[in-house]
């Protein structure tokens, strides 16, 4: 693995040819695929992703997607839970279902063997296009989804996060927890489960990614194999574009913590979009490298506000939000919010200094290695170049974007995206005791 990392990093630092090769078709019902061959190791991973994310979710069904992706292994094609997790382990293969804003996916890492990989295959296309969706599955994961909503009122931190997309989001898909609410997990019923199912997992709504030990030849038949267990359908559409904020708002929670979360931003951008690799590294300069950032050296170093501050951009289908972030005692907690304010106002005023621009597209290239030293790492990417449908050259073509980056294109795109006289802020924790006349 040493040896491998070394190697990587010859690779990558300073070559625009750094990147695995994706290669890319579709099946015969049009589902793309996107395939990366690496033979180091004898194993596959797969993952299929569907346009069937919670921004999908029915007004009146909030959390249906995610509820529907946990049921997936709980019953499929007559067998139940308890079988297709032993079909899995006796094969030493792993089996995965998540869903997010935008997506759905499964995933499968299995050995490259062929009766074991296709043994797995044959398990994950059953789960994948035959879930029984079984009623006593159904109320068992209906009560761990309202157990967790619960258990998010106990905490600071999801709390702001739920209540800063509802803010910035409003009537937006992307304003509601992923997870859905009390009231609309407990009026989720069956047949929403399955029509949702019926209509989002299917061959035109998905996109396949491989990487692993297979040759190009293998890896069309395994992506036809699993396109063929799907109906064709169609493809999920466009969803709605995100209103512009009008306004600044501050949305405070009185929270019995011990430490106020903070919570400021507004949207961003999305997956695809241009100015991406100027805001990359502008914000890793900001408030995305950690230790070495300027909000945290600003705010924890010099004033002692916070353990921690941070900021991030989040792209989405449509603008996922930026986001800048810290925890701080209330009595402080106006304080450590001005000057969050100040040091993103100054940066979008004035940019990067030529040292914090080198030390950046240092820090980025050298780590880019680490990020793709595993199959399961590539597979990600792999899956979001497919699923964003993002240059096929991305992951080789990542560090000369970075390198290309000038302080000037750091100072446009942060003038251009983001408008602080519209930040959404949250607070959540104890609120400050009244003065005394």
């Amino acid at each position: 693995m040493l040896v491998r990392k070394v190697l990587l990093l010859l690779l990558v630092s300073g070559s625009a040819l750094a990147g695995p090769k994706i290669q890319h078709w579709q099946t015969s019902k049009g589902t793309p695929v996107y395939f990366v061959e690496a033979h180091e190791l004898p194993m596959v991973d797969v993952q299929i992703t569907f346009d069937g994310g919670s921004a999908r979710d029915p007004q009146s069904a909030k959390g249906l997607a995610s509820l529907t992706s946990s049921l997936l292994a709980e019953g499929a094609a007559g067998l139940d839970a308890d079988q297709i997790s032993f079909e899995f382990e006796r094969l030493g293969a792993n089996f995965g279902a998540s869903a997010g804003y935008d997506s759905a996916s499964l995933s499968l890492r299995s050995l490259s063997d062929k009766n074991k990989l296709n043994s797995a295959l044959d398990t994950l296309r059953k789960v994948m296009s035959k879930p029984d969706f079984p009623e006593q599955a159904i109320e068992r994961q209906r009560q761990r989804f309202l157990i967790g909503i619960q258990r998010k009122k106990q905490s600071p931190s999801a709390l702001a996060r739920d209540t800063f997309y509802a803010a910035v989001y409003g009537k937006h898909p992307y304003a509601f927890p992923q997870s859905g609410t009390e009231e609309s997990i407990a009026s989720i019923k069956r047949k929403d489960i399955v029509e949702f199912h019926n209509k989002y997992y299917v061959a035109r709504n998905a996109v396949i990614a491989i990487v692993g030990d297979l040759s190009q030849k293998q890896a069309k038949k395994l992506a036809e194999k699993l396109g063929a267990a799907l109906p064709k359908g169609k493809n999920a559409g466009k969803l709605m574009p995100v209103a512009e904020l009008k306004e600044a708002r501050v949305e405070a929670i009185d929270h019995p913590s011990t430490q106020t979360h903070i919570l400021l931003g507004q949207p961003g951008l999305k997956r695809g979009d241009p100015d991406y690799f100027a805001l990359y590294v502008g914000n890793h300069i900001l408030g995305g490298s950690g230790l070495v950032s300027q909000l945290f050296k600003e705010i924890r170093e010099k004033r002692a506000l916070s353990y921690s501050a941070y900021s991030y951009f989040s792209p989405m289908r449509e603008y996922g939000p930026f986001l800048a972030g810290l925890s701080t005692r209330a009595d402080q907690a106006e304080e450590a919010l001005q000057v969050l304010r100040e040091n993103i106002e100054s940066f979008i005023e004035r940019g990067p200094s030529p040292e914090q621009l080198r030390a950046a597209k240092k820090n980025i290239s050298g780590g880019f290695p680490l990020r793709i030293d595993s199959n399961s790492d590539i597979l990600g990417y792999v899956a979001v170049i497919g699923f964003y449908n993002l240059p096929l050259d991305y992951l080789e073509t990542f560090n000369s974007n970075v390198d290309a980056v000038s302080a000037e294109d750091v100072k446009e795109a942060f003038a251009r995206r983001l408008n602080p006289e519209r930040f959404v802020a949250v607070l959540v924790g104890p609120q400050p005791a009244a003065k005394q006349d």
